[in-house]
């Protein structure tokens, strides 16, 4: 049986959500900052990868995913209400980072990271949503392929060092969507960051 060769991908796209036949533009990538990835790896969503592995350099691409070949369905478990102590720094509530709206970065009992989102913050406790931001969402990629070619020994060896021990939880937290260790009092992660993650976008 021949080995399968992992591919070195390089695109730009613009990806849309499409509710009612009609596309909102989510997210995009420009030519100064295409999407770079490695197939195999679970970097980008298997099917996003198996349609652009499918089109020459130079090649435009316009396709559809549905939700199961995304970030699934939206799962109403994946709402979870913590104590604000989980979000205390000396003493004090988090009012600057933590309020409606606002996308966390949150640790569960066996130290993942997820992403989850702020939906209501009360007096007894702040209501997070860990669903993926895209779920139960139909997504619509339109793009270019910038190249495609067969990744280099040191290239595939240079992602999997990244992954095992470059950005944290980079390569996990795409579309899984998952509270991990939820316990009694929600997520049970008494540690919480702010921002973007990784910058890895929605989509990969």
């Amino acid at each position: 049986m021949d080995k399968v060769q992992n591919k070195f991908m390089s695109v730009v796209y613009q990806l849309y959500t499409v509710t009612d036949g009609e596309n909102i533009l989510e997210e995009q990538t420009g030519d100064d900052r295409p999407f770079e990835f490695i197939t195999g790896f679970g970097v980008a969503l298997d099917a996003f990868e198996q349609q652009v592995m499918k089109q020459e350099k130079g090649s435009a691409f316009d396709f559809i995913l549905q939700p199961a070949e995304a970030f699934g369905e939206y799962d109403p478990e994946g709402v979870h209400k913590l104590k604000r102590d989980v979000f205390m720094i000396n003493g004090h509530f988090d009012h600057e980072n933590i309020f409606e709206g606002a996308v966390i970065t949150l640790m569960d009992n066996e130290d993942h990271q997820f992403m989850a989102k702020v939906k209501k913050v009360e007096e007894d406790g702040v209501t997070i949503d860990t669903n993926h931001p895209l779920a139960g969402k139909t997504l619509n990629f339109k793009g270019t392929v910038i190249e495609n070619r067969d990744a280099t020994e040191e290239e595939v060896q240079h992602l999997i060092k990244h992954l095992t021990g470059g950005c944290s939880g980079c390569g996990h937290h795409h579309g899984e969507g998952e509270c991990g260790g939820c316990g009694e009092d929600g997520c049970g992660g008494h540690h919480h960051d702010h921002g973007e993650g990784c910058g890895c976008g929605h989509c990969h």
